[in-house]
């Protein structure tokens, strides 16, 4: 039977020499051991390593040197210890920013854009409306008369800008949800 032809299911288990991985890297045996000494390769006993587990690790480590993204170098190396902590600060920052969008005290832009969109639409209608509605009102009036009722139409048209509710920039991704909605079984220890 051909070696290159049988089927291999899973390597997950798989170790190798830090020869085999120098050769696949394209490293020396040394840099293979400083690589497990700073967390990128997986050690399964003396001077064999985890293939799979060591190989994603290594690709990690490129891609995140080729990104560039807070990467901290010491001696041209990645320190996986400080990607993981900047990985950790990110998410921390993330879970935050999520948090102050559910308490309104941040707005999605599209939220916003929809809200704006909608109130300078109808503020635009409104306005746009004034010559229609009044014009047979100002028939044959007084011009005190007629600045007077423009001026009130105007007035009110902007009123309609100025009724803020917060509650309108909400995402409905957050959404309050009422206690019957959980049911009173779901309230009890």
């Amino acid at each position: 039977m051909d070696v290159y032809s049988t089927k291999i299911k899973n390597i997950d288990k798989t170790t190798v020499s830090a020869t085999v991985l120098g050769d696949m890297f394209g490293v020396t045996d040394r840099r293979i051991r400083q690589m497990a000494e700073e967390g990128i390769l997986v050690r399964a006993a003396k001077g064999r390593y985890v293939l799979v587990d060591s190989v994603k690790n290594y690709l990690l480590t490129l891609k995140l040197a080729a990104e560039g993204v807070g990467v901290e170098m010491a001696d041209g190396e990645i320190n996986l210890d400080d990607e993981k902590a900047l990985h950790e600060r990110v998410k921390r920052h993330i879970s935050e920013l999520k948090l102050q969008i559910m308490k309104g005290e941040v707005h999605k832009a599209e939220d916003v854009e929809n809200v704006m969109m909608d109130m300078l639409v109808a503020f635009k209608t409104r306005i746009l409306n004034i010559p229609s509605k009044v014009a047979p009102l100002l028939e044959d009036r007084d011009a005190a008369f007629i600045k007077d009722r423009l001026t009130k139409e105007v007035k009110e048209a902007l009123n309609e800008l100025k009724d803020y509710n917060p509650k309108s920039f909400y995402s409905d991704e957050y959404v309050e949800e009422s206690e019957e909605e959980y049911g009173q079984e779901g309230l009890q220890d």
